[in-house]
């Protein structure tokens, strides 16, 4: 066994069993994925694995190097999470075989980020360094703009992504109905509503000169404006749970002590 895995069991705690039998399942499955893959040739799917592979260290290392305790249920939802986005979602086209796949992973993202930058205030307003103290309101609307922030950041990628390396992160949508003022005949920046698309038809040119035409059947093609603002949308929705509740968390910790199972803790002191 290799000595990477070996510190990881070290450093875990007995009541962090479960989330380490996750890891080193999941680890498994992807390393057997990576074989298959890198014999077939696909040499895309083996750099996924390997960043899969990379992204599962990410809460052993917010453990061990900023000495942040993520509880043992957040820790195997962001397993489960980088498991089926990558390995899932892009290796075996779960976002194509399911139609919500990429909308349900969005709105746990929204979540996941949300408990994050919760914990990250809470420490914050627990530290004695600081003296100023936000109220649970302020908290739960730090807490709802740190999440909807990194779901921003990541359509940035997505965009990105697509436009510089071709790829289509942020997928197309077939659409029936446009309205648009591009196609106003008189320039005047009238809305001219077009229904009922069944067929759009490209004209184009290849890369040797000839002529093609491209037919898509059942309407018209939506270059990843619905995906971007449908991710975003659920990512409001997984914002909002989690700001709710975080702002009654703070109110009453006794009482919904069942957030604490989504809440990163600071492991040490600060005098340690």
């Amino acid at each position: 066994m290799s000595k990477q895995i070996q510190k990881i069991k070290d450093l875990y705690k007995e009541n962090k069993k479960s989330s380490l039998a996750w890891y080193l399942a999941l680890r498994g499955i992807v390393i057997i994925i990576m074989i298959l893959r890198f014999l077939d040739g696909d040499f895309s799917s083996v750099f996924l694995c390997l960043l899969t592979l990379i992204l599962f260290l990410i809460p052993f290392w917010i453990n061990q190097k900023l000495k942040i305790e993520i509880p043992n249920l957040l820790e195997i939802i962001i397993l489960l999470f980088i498991f089926s986005a990558e390995i899932l979602g892009e290796i075996q086209n779960f976002y194509g075989i399911f139609k919500h796949w990429d909308t349900i992973l969005h709105t746990l993202n929204g979540f996941l980020c949300a408990a994050i930058g919760f914990s990250l205030i809470d420490i914050l307003n627990n530290s004695e360094r600081f003296h100023i103290k936000l109220s649970p309101v302020f908290v739960a609307l730090v807490t709802f703009c740190f999440s909807m922030t990194i779901g921003v950041l990541w359509e940035f990628f997505e965009y990105g992504a697509d436009q510089f390396l071709n790829y289509d992160m942020q997928k197309d949508t077939i659409v029936q109905d446009i309205s648009t003022v591009t196609l106003d005949p008189e320039g005047k920046n009238r809305v001219v509503t077009i229904d009922d698309i069944n067929k759009t038809t490209i004209y184009s040119t290849t890369p040797d000169g000839q002529p093609k035409e491209t037919s898509i059947s059942g309407g018209y093609l939506d270059i990843g404006l619905k995906d971007t603002m449908g991710d975003l949308i659920v990512n409001f929705i997984g914002a909002i749970v989690f700001s709710a509740i975080g702002f009654f968390y703070i109110q009453n910790r006794d009482k919904y002590k069942f957030a604490e199972n989504f809440i990163p803790v600071k492991r040490f002191s600060e005098k340690e």
